[in-house]
């Protein structure tokens, strides 16, 4: 998910997007790879206009370009690069508050409980063995980047850095996140739900488990037939409730999960009784598409 605001850096972005061809470009692509050849025979357009609206498209990370051998040539296949946008507004309240981050490592979870299809690696190696939710305990686990499992959480402590004096306004929580399927599946949906302090913040179905092409950070020696990338997600709870890319998730408020405590508990996990029992996957930093890891974010007033 490309993560725009209104700086001006993201022109090219609005600019590719401003043009009925692009748009069309961009729904073509949404079906299946094409080259330039075949884009321009199904618009009604010459080669030479395609490729240059393509070049706007690539120039504002929509899409991209790769070489294939197909019936004893080479071709350029185009294929989108991105599967959401999401164009953050200024807000006013939060650029008046100030505000505490915090980036906890996917490996550093402090409880678990694991069902296969299951496995967590490095960004040098895999840990163990594939569906052994032994290794889930290894100590090598905190240096994790990838973890997956079929059903069951994974929780982690969070430190509380307000004092006193300081009144919590919002809570944002960022994290690239997927399915789990055996190999990969786009289309394999998955009730995740998520939780704050034993407080049910609500669920998120993800739509698959993606693995059509390279995740954009994932280490040269992982395997392409697994999970290669997730969606960035932002959870956001506030004084009217909670939120999940600006979606309402939930009526959990701020008030309700307990913010005074010195540490926080946040848990991610599948339910074995969910009506999409697809797993979860975390990307932390060095793979899938977004270099980080879970991260944190509180907002507050004196």
């Amino acid at each position: 998910m490309i993560q725009a605001n209104t700086d001006a850096k993201w022109l090219p972005l609005y600019e590719a997007l401003a043009s009925e061809v692009r748009l069309a470009i961009l729904n073509l692509l949404s079906a299946e790879a094409m080259n330039v050849k075949d884009i321009a025979a199904a618009l009604g357009l010459s080669s030479a206009i395609v490729t240059m609206h393509i070049r706007k498209l690539e120039a504002a990370g929509l899409l991209h370009t790769r070489m294939v051998r197909k019936d004893g040539g080479t071709h350029k296949m185009c294929e989108l690069a991105e599967q959401n946008i999401r164009i953050e507004l200024p807000h006013k309240r939060d650029q008046a508050m100030k505000s505490h981050e915090t980036m906890i490592p996917i490996g550093h979870y402090t409880e678990c409980d694991i069902h296969p299809t299951c496995g967590i690696a490095t960004r040098e190696n895999f840990i163990g063995q594939f569906d052994d939710p032994r290794y889930f305990l290894d100590p090598e686990r905190m240096n994790a980047g990838i973890l997956w499992f079929g059903h069951g959480f994974v929780e982690y402590k969070i430190p509380n850095y307000l004092l006193t004096s300081q009144q919590p306004e919002a809570l944002e929580i960022m994290l690239e996140i997927g399915s789990e399927a055996p190999g990969v599946n786009e289309h394999w949906p998955s009730d995740i739900s998520f939780q704050l302090n034993a407080c049910e913040l609500g669920t998120w179905t993800s739509p698959g488990d993606y693995g059509n092409k390279r995740g954009k950070f994932s280490p040269s020696w992982w395997p392409e037939s697994v999970n290669q990338y997730g969606l960035l997600k932002l959870i956001r709870i506030q004084e009217d409730g909670t939120y999940i890319d600006g979606q309402r998730m939930s009526n959990v408020t701020l008030g309700e999960i307990a913010l005074h405590r010195n540490q926080w508990t946040f848990r991610i996990g599948v339910q074995p009784d969910a009506e999409h029992v697809g797993g979860v996957t975390l990307f932390g930093s060095g793979f899938g598409n977004y270099n980080q890891d879970i991260i944190f974010k509180v907002f507050y007033s004196e």
